[in-house]
């Protein structure tokens, strides 16, 4: 009985040694869960808190304002006939932030002064004579910002492309009319605004029985009132 009982125990002996080399790491385990503190910071946690004045900043915007209607007033140079003061008005609409259409009446005036001088009777019936016409565009801002008046004041502003279609009408004559230029908006209120354009008129004119294309320049300054 001795001898079969001591080779029982040899036979058990790896089995159990075995099982015990497994459950050793699960003691371990269990046991450091068990002494855990509800206290402990995980690795990653900010240690130090940096105290930093955080302050608001607010993106600048052109005012939503839909409508605009406004004043100008400039030079109109017609080739071939000299500068003249135009004088009009504008109303547009503003479709999004940065596209918006504008349509716009100016009347200026032409003279045939120069003519005058070898051409007896001139080229008009009189030697002024009225000017007008009348545009309907699209603009787009490629810039909005801020504009900064000296060093402590700042304004919403807005520079922009603009080109359209319309008609100029002189000597009883409708000639058909591109347009295209540039200009700036500044902002002095939510409602208000100062313009500043420069234009470009194209079209065709029949002078001494040649029909040639000219380029009539405009730069204007106005008020833009939003609605």
């Amino acid at each position: 009985m001795r001898s079969n009982s001591h080779l029982l125990y040899l036979l058990t002996l790896p089995v159990l040694t075995a099982g015990a080399l497994l459950l050793t790491p699960l003691a371990h385990a269990a046991a450091g869960a068990q002494g855990a503190t509800p206290d402990a910071k995980p690795a990653n946690e900010q240690v130090v808190t940096p105290e930093l004045d955080r302050r608001d900043v607010q993106l600048t915007h052109i005012p939503s304002n839909d409508f605009e209607a406004g004043l100008f007033t400039g030079i109109y140079n017609t080739e071939n006939f000299g500068a003249n003061a135009v004088g009009g008005v504008r109303l547009g609409y503003h479709i999004t932030e940065d596209i918006f259409v504008e349509a716009v009446y100016g009347q200026s005036k032409v003279s045939d002064t120069t003519f005058r001088d070898i051409l007896p009777g001139g080229i008009f019936p009189t030697a002024t004579i009225p000017l007008r016409y009348y545009d309907l565009s699209a603009g787009y801002n490629i810039f909005p910002g801020e504009i900064f008046l000296g060093r402590k004041y700042a304004k919403v502003a807005a520079f922009y492309v603009i080109a359209g279609l319309g008609i100029t009408k002189f000597n009883d004559t409708s000639h058909q009319t591109v347009n295209g230029g540039a200009g700036l908006r500044v902002f002095l209120a939510n409602w208000v605004s100062v313009q500043a354009d420069f234009r470009d008129h194209l079209y065709s004119v029949d002078l001494l029985g040649t029909k040639r294309d000219t380029n009539n320049l405009e730069a204007t300054v106005g008020a833009t009132f939003f609605f």
